[in-house]
C-alpha cells in the first residue's frame, strides 16, 4: 500500500534539512558504488565514508588511477576504504575512457589540455562530485593520485588543473612528459617544474598551495626507479622548496615500512616502499592485480599527508555550541546556551524556525563576554517547526548545529510514516536498500526490510534509513519495505533489483577461495592471465556444484553446492530457474572450449582438427571455432544438441 497526500510536509522537511544542511550525508554511506556513470566516465568506484575530514569543510575527495592492464576493481580490495573513513575522504576510481595500449592510461600522447580527453574527464569527474550536496566535499581538499601509468597521468592532470587539486600522490609514475618506451626502458631525463609550470599556463599561480607525495616500490623492476627522485625534486623545484635533512622510517608494524624524505614546510614527501614492487603499497591484507600488501597503506598515509600538510583549508577552528536549552511559552520560544570559540574570534548565534511549507524565520544575537546568550523567537503560528541554532565566527566557519522539532498548537490528526527516494545498491551478493522516511506525527517507531523470508531493521539517521543483507541468492529479488510508528499506522512499498551471484577474482584468488584447482589451470590462464574474472556456481547433479565462466572452458571440481540454491549457470543464479528433473545439463560453445572442458575429443589433421563429442562419439561440425551444443545427464556421456524434454 502506498500513503498519499504527505507530499506537502514530507517537501518542508526535505527542503529544511537540505537548507541546514542535515541532509549532507553521502548517497550510501560507507559502502562501495560500482560501476557509476559520472564526469565523462562510463565507470567509476565510489566509496563514501561515514565519517568527515578533521580539516576544513565536509569530506576531502581522492581520485585514484588505475595502472596498465589493472582493472578497477582491484581496487576494491586495496584497502582504500581504511583511508576514506580515517580521514573523512570519498574516494573514486575511474576506468580510463580513452586508453592506450595495454589499457594504460595515455599520459604519453595526445593534446595535454584541461578541455581534452580523460584530462577533461578528470577535473569534470571531481567538480561534478564536489558540486553534489550528498557528499558535502571540500573544494579544498581535493586530490587525486595514481599508480604507473595512473600515476602521470595524475600528475600531468594536476599540473593542467593546480586550482582543482591540492594535492598528489604519485606511485611509480614516469616523469610527465616522457615517452611509453621511457616507463620501461633507461631513464629519460625531464625538466617536471618546466613542464608542469607550461601545462598550468595561466592557473600557475596555484602551485603556491599545491602539495605532493611522491613514491615508489624498492623492488619495481618494471619503471625505472630513476622517476621516484627526479619526480620529487621536480615538484620541489616548481614549488620553491628546500629537502630537509634525514629520513623517516614509517612504520604499520608486522615489517611493513616505508622510507620518507620530506621538503619544506611539508610541501613535497618522497616514499620508498619496502618489499614492495611494481605495485600500489595497500597495507596488511590488500589485495589485487598489481596491489601489494608487504608496506604500508600508501592511502592512508596520503590521508595523513594531505590532512596535516594541505595549504588551502582553514585552520581556524569552528566555534562550540553548549547547553542549549529551549524552552516554550504559548507562541514564544525561547533558547539559551553558550557559545565559545577557542580562537577569540567575534560570535553570532544565529536560531531558525522553518514550518511545514518551508517558510523560515530567523532570529540572532551575539553571546556575552562570557559566551552566554538568550534569544526568542517570533510569534509563531499552530505548526511543526524544524529549530536549527548555529554559531558563526568572523572567519565564516559554523559551529557543530544544534536542532529539535518543535510543535506549536495541537498535534496534527494521525497518519502513517511515508517512505520515498527508495534505492538499492548491488555488491555481489550483498544489497543495501536506502530511502527517506516522513513521519507527520513525528512517533516513527521503525524501519523494517524484509529480503526473502529475512526481515532487517533498518539504521535511521534523521529522515535517511538504510539496511544491508548479504549471502542473497542469484537472480531477481523484491525487497519490502515497511515504516511504523508507534501508534502502529504504517506504510509498505516493494523495492526490486539483481543479484548476480557471479564472484569476481583473479585466478590465484579463485584458486583460493576453492572454486578452481589446479586440474585445469593451464587454460583458465591461456584465458585469463592475471586478469580478474567471473565464475558462478553451476549445478552439475543433485547438490554436486562446480564453478565456471560464461563459456565453461574454465571451470573447476565438482563439489558440494555452496548454497541451498546455487544458480544454473544461465541467469546469474534465479532460484525461480531449477535444472531439469533428469539433471541433465547443457552447453554451447566452440568446440576448442568444449575439448578443453572434457566434452569432446579431436582427431585428424593439426591445424584443423575433426571433433567429436565424448561418449557418444558424435561429429560436431566446423572444426576448432565450430560452435556446437553438447548435453549430458551424467556428465560423462556427451550427445550433441539439446537435453531431451
Amino acid at each position: 500500500m502506498k500513503i498519499q497526500n504527505l507530499s506537502r510536509a514530507r517537501r518542508m522537511l526535505a527542503g529544511l534539512l537540505l537548507a541546514t544542511g542535515l541532509l549532507a550525508s553521502p548517497a550510501i554511506a560507507g559502502s562501495w558504488q560500482q560501476n557509476v556513470r559520472v564526469g565523462g566516465f562510463n565507470k567509476v568506484h565510489l566509496y563514501s565514508p561515514d565519517s568527515v575530514s578533521a580539516i576544513g569543510q565536509g569530506r576531502g575527495l581522492l581520485l585514484v588511477l588505475h595502472g596498465c592492464t589493472q582493472s578497477i576493481d582491484a581496487y576494491l580490495t586495496a584497502n582504500l576504504t581504511q583511508a576514506a573513513e580515517q580521514y573523512g575522504l570519498v574516494i573514486a576510481v575511474p576506468d580510463a575512457m580513452n586508453k592506450a595500449g595495454f589499457g594504460c592510461w595515455s599520459y604519453w600522447q595526445g593534446t595535454k589540455a584541461r578541455s581534452a580527453g580523460d584530462y577533461k574527464n578528470l577535473i569534470t569527474l571531481a567538480n561534478n562530485l564536489v558540486a553534489d550536496v550528498n557528499y558535502q566535499i571540500d573544494p579544498n581538499q581535493v586530490y587525486i593520485a595514481g599508480l604507473s601509468s595512473g600515476a602521470a597521468f595524475a600528475n600531468t592532470t594536476a599540473c593542467l588543473a593546480p586550482d582543482v587539486f591540492a594535492g598528489m600522490g604519485i606511485s611509480a609514475g614516469p616523469s610527465i612528459g616522457t615517452s611509453s618506451s621511457g616507463a620501461i626502458g633507461p631513464c629519460e631525463t625531464a625538466n617536471v617544474a618546466s613542464r608542469c609550470a607550461q601545462y598550468a599556463g595561466s592557473f600557475s599561480g596555484h602551485f603556491d598551495s599545491q602539495i605532493a607525495s611522491i613514491a615508489q616500490g624498492r623492488n619495481d623492476t618494471t619503471v625505472n626507479l630513476c622517476y621516484n627522485e627526479q619526480n620529487a625534486n621536480g615538484l620541489a623545484d616548481l614549488y620553491n622548496v628546500s629537502r630537509l635533512s634525514g629520513e623517516n622510517l614509517i612504520s604499520s608494524g608486522a615489517g611493513r615500512t616505508a622510507d620518507e624524505s620530506l621538503w619544506q614546510d611539508g610541501r613535497v614527501s618522497m616514499l620508498w616502499f619496502n618489499n614492495v614492487d611494481h605495485a600500489w603499497s595497500g597495507g596488511q591484507g590488500a589485495s589485487g592485480s598489481y596491489i601489494n600488501g608487504n608496506s604500508i597503506n600508501y592511502a592512508s598515509y596520503l590521508g595523513q599527508y594531505f590532512q596535516d600538510n594541505n595549504q588551502r583549508v582553514n585552520r581556524n577552528s569552528a566555534p562550540e555550541l553548549s547547553g542549549v536549552s529551549v524552552n516554550q511559552q504559548a507562541s514564544i520560544v525561547t533558547i539559551t546556551g553558550n557559545a565559545n570559540d577557542v580562537d577569540g574570534d567575534a560570535i553570532t548565534v544565529t536560531a531558525s524556525f522553518t514550518d511545514s511549507v518551508g517558510q523560515q524565520q530567523l532570529v540572532s544575537t551575539v553571546p556575552g563576554s562570557s559566551g552566554d546568550f538568550s534569544l526568542n523567537s517570533p510569534v509563531l503560528a499552530d505548526d511543526w517547526y524544524q529549530l536549527t541554532v548555529t554559531a558563526a565566527d568572523s572567519g565564516g566557519l559554523v559551529s557543530t548545529a544544534y536542532t529539535e522539532q518543535l510543535l506549536i498548537g495541537p498535534p496534527p490528526a494521525a497518519a502513517p510514516p511515508e517512505l520515498s527516494e527508495l534505492a538499492v545498491a548491488v555488491d555481489g551478493q550483498c544489497a543495501v536498500i536506502s530511502g527517506r522516511v516522513f513521519d507527520l506525527n513525528r512517533n516513527l517507531d521503525t524501519v523494517a526490510v524484509e529480503f526473502n523470508s529475512t526481515t532487517v531493521t533498518a539504521d535511521i539517521s534523521g529522515d535517511r534509513f538504510s539496511a544491508q543483507q548479504c549471502q542473497l541468492a542469484g537472480g531477481e529479488q523484491t525487497a519490502l519495505i515497511t515504516a511504523t510508528d508507534v501508534g502502529g499506522l504504517f506504510s509498505a512499498e516493494p523495492l526490486s533489483f539483481t543479484i548476480d551471484a557471479g564472484q569476481n577474482a583473479t585466478l590465484a584468488q579463485h584458486i583460493s577461495a576453492g572454486r578452481l584447482d589446479y586440474t585445469n589451470y593451464a587454460n583458465c590462464y591461456l584465458e585469463y592471465s592475471t586478469a580478474s574474472f567471473v565464475l558462478r556456481e553451476n549445478v552439475i547433479t543433485g547438490n554436486q556444484c562446480r564453478w565456471q565462466d560464461e563459456d565453461a572452458s574454465c571451470f573447476g571440481p565438482a563439489q558440494t553446492c555452496s548454497s541451498a540454491n546455487p544458480g544454473d549457470g544461465d541467469d546469474g543464479g534465479d532460484n525461480d530457474n531449477p535444472p531439469p528433473a533428469t539433471d541433465c545439463v547443457v552447453f554451447t560453445t566452440n568446440n576448442y572450449s568444449h575439448k578443453v572442458a572434457g566434452r569432446a575429443y579431436s582427431t585428424g589433421n593439426f591445424y584443423t582438427p575433426n571433433y567429436f563429442a565424448n561418449g557418444s562419439n558424435a561429429a560436431m561440425a566446423g572444426s576448432t571455432w565450430g560452435v556446437t551444443t553438447l548435453s549430458s545427464d551424467d556428465g560423462t556421456f556427451w550427445q550433441t544438441g539439446a537435453c531431451p524434454q
